[in-house]
Formats: C-alpha cells, sequence, structure tokens
C-alpha cells in the first residue's frame, strides 16, 4: 500500500519547504532489509584483509606496491625503489616489511641487494573481495 503524504524539510540551515513523498507502509511480514552481503568473511579472512587493507592505507606503501606491480619481469631491486622518494632508505625498508607481512610482496637478498615482487594471487585475492 502507498501513502501520500507531506513532509516538512531542512534546507539551507534555516528553512522549511513542504515536500510531497509517496511512502510504502510495510506489512508486519515485510521485511525492511534486503540481505546485502552474499557471503560472509570468516574471522581469520577478515583479521588476514584488516592487514592488508592497513598496510595499503599509507600512501608510501600503495606507491611501492605499485612500483613492484609495475615491473615487466616482475621482480624490481631495492636500490631502484630508494630513489623514487624523497625518504631515506630505513623508510623504504620499513615499509616494505610492512607490505611483507600483510602478504602482499615477497622477497630475496642476492648479495647485497634485495629483490622484490607481488606474491602471486596477493591482488587478486583483494580485488576479488571488493568485487563481490
Amino acid at each position: 500500500m502507498v501513502v501520500d503524504t507531506r513532509l516538512a524539510c531542512w534546507f539551507e540551515d534555516c528553512q522549511y519547504r513542504s515536500v510531497s513523498k509517496q511512502l510504502e507502509v510495510l506489512g508486519p511480514d515485510t521485511k525492511c532489509c534486503h540481505n546485502v552481503a552474499t557471503t560472509s568473511l570468516e574471522a581469520g579472512q577478515a583479521a588476514e584483509l584488516a592487514v592488508a587493507f592497513k598496510a595499503l592505507g599509507d600512501p608510501v606503501r600503495l606507491r611501492l606496491l605499485s612500483m613492484i606491480a609495475s615491473q615487466r619481469d616482475g621482480e624490481i631491486c631495492v636500490c631502484e625503489l630508494t630513489p623514487a622518494f624523497d625518504l631515506s632508505q630505513p623508510t623504504i625498508s620499513h615499509h616494505l616489511k610492512l607490505l611483507r607481512q600483510a602478504g602482499l610482496i615477497d622477497c630475496e637478498r642476492r648479495g647485497t641487494w634485495v629483490y622484490y615482487w607481488v606474491v602471486p594471487g596477493a591482488l587478486d585475492r583483494l580485488a576479488g573481495f571488493l568485487s563481490f
């Protein structure tokens, strides 16, 4: 059943205006909310995703991940990452460590340099969560 009603609306911080609106009257058995999520996250999944999204919450780490992911051969040396930022090498290493702990990137030491790459499937996992 639809009911016509007139509502007083507040606008421009000081004025009221009468607005006509049709409202649907719901019966006692009608649910007011639709099931929005098709699946719910388990506690472990939510914790894992929270760590990943927290790691991506910093602009420097987001740029680092973007630089690593955009490499043609799939990996990049830390010596190529550091000059791209106006930050010290230890600060860059700290940001890279947080991305590693979040499971987004991995690394390997080769002599004096460390090479980084995106963990296969890590970005797809995040994208899959966002596209539910």
